[in-house]
């Protein structure tokens, strides 16, 4: 039996929840699927639906102890597809050569399955040695809000936290940090024939962001790299002939070490200039895991990658929000899925990449 053969179960689960329609929300079929699965292997599971239609699963294999060696986690939700842009049905979970088909199954259904897989085959396997624990959570795409309704209580701290973003099986050491801002300008309404009487919020806003946008001087971290600035939605006006008397864009800023919550809303508030407020919408930390600290598990992952210089990822991802409630355990980043199919029309993901992942998992309980 070849390795293909050996985790057809992993393929199968990562279809199966593809084709659970989990955009922007209702993660608990989901959920209920893979809660099913471990339950029927043997773990302790919980489901935590905090929300309706949204859960959490927590769930553990192995001895009580007062720490984990090893805990993965991922996100069963996904962004949103359109199927008028798609060349087939975002749910389809078809497999076509060679690769699975649909939303979520590079960010990050494919990588969902194969730690679920891993961890079943280990415990089957190897029941007295193996411990491990698992976090899957909704809510990750729009900031994180599943992992931050966990009861904190459910979780067991544990020494090495697994995500399974989408990284092409590359070992990734952690990621920026992410704060989304809303910037208000307030002016005076007026009839749009006599725009001398009123003061324009539209103008002053849209010149403040002119001003973010074309700004090339953010700070740049020798580990994680550039701090970046997005201008991601810009809301005002009701009519033309009236002068707007309220404005609001929201930015989407990647801190990076030195370069935090604080210091960006000073260097964003200083471009934006006078008469416009910043309100915090989303603040979450960046992740930064020493190359030291992980070097054992980048080496059961992907033999040879310890002696590459690490790498840290542009995006966010739950480690964010969970390792504080962990035990601040190391933390890499490994999953299938491509990088560059997150988020795209016509996602899919190489099962020959989920086939490596699974075994890499399973090599990894096995041996740390």
């Amino acid at each position: 039996m070849d390795d293909a053969d050996t985790w057809r179960g992993a393929t199968d689960l990562a279809r199966r929840l593809v084709r659970i329609d989990t955009r922007g929300g209702r993660e608990a079929p989901a959920a209920a699927l893979v809660a099913d699965r471990l339950d029927a292997a043997g773990f302790d599971v919980r489901v935590e639906e905090p929300i309706p239609g949204r859960a959490n699963v927590i769930a553990r294999f192995g001895p009580a102890a007062p720490r984990v060696p090893v805990t993965f986690t991922g996100h069963l939700d996904t962004v949103p597809a359109d199927p008028s842009g798609w060349s087939f049905d975002p749910m389809s979970g078809e497999l076509r050569d060679g690769r699975l088909l649909g939303r979520g199954s590079s960010d990050m259904k494919a990588g969902v399955a194969c730690q679920v897989e891993a961890a079943i085959r280990a415990a089957r396997e190897s029941p007295r040695d193996t411990a491990v624990q698992l976090i899957l959570t909704f809510g990750e795409e729009t900031g994180c809000h599943g992992a931050e309704q966990i009861d904190a209580a459910s979780l067991t701290p544990t020494d090495l936290l697994i995500v399974a973003e989408p990284t092409g099986n590359r070992t990734v050491l952690g990621h920026k940090g992410v704060l989304w801002l809303a910037a208000t300008a307030r002016g005076v309404s007026a009839h749009g024939s006599r725009p001398e009487l009123g003061r324009n919020a539209i103008a002053a806003l849209a010149a403040a962001a002119t001003r973010i946008h074309g700004h090339r001087d953010w700070p740049v971290s020798p580990t994680h790299g550039p701090a970046t600035v997005n201008i991601g939605t810009f809301h005002a006006g009701e009519q033309p002939n009236l002068v707007p008397d309220h404005a609001e864009m929201r930015l989407d800023v990647r801190t990076v070490p030195g370069f935090g919550r604080d210091e960006a809303i000073a260097e964003i508030a200083r471009l934006c200039g006078d008469g416009i407020t910043l309100e915090p919408l989303l603040d979450l930390p960046g992740v930064a895991t020493a190359p030291s600290a992980a070097a054992t598990a980048r080496e059961l992952l992907a033999p040879g990658s310890s002696a590459r210089p690490a790498e840290y990822a542009t995006y966010f991802t739950d480690a964010s929000v969970l390792t504080g409630r962990l035990g601040d355990p190391a933390v890499v980043v490994y999953g299938p899925g491509d990088p560059d199919q997150a988020h795209v029309t016509d996602e899919s993901c190489s099962l020959a990449a989920m086939t490596e992942s699974a075994e890499a998992m399973h090599r990894l309980l096995r041996r740390l």
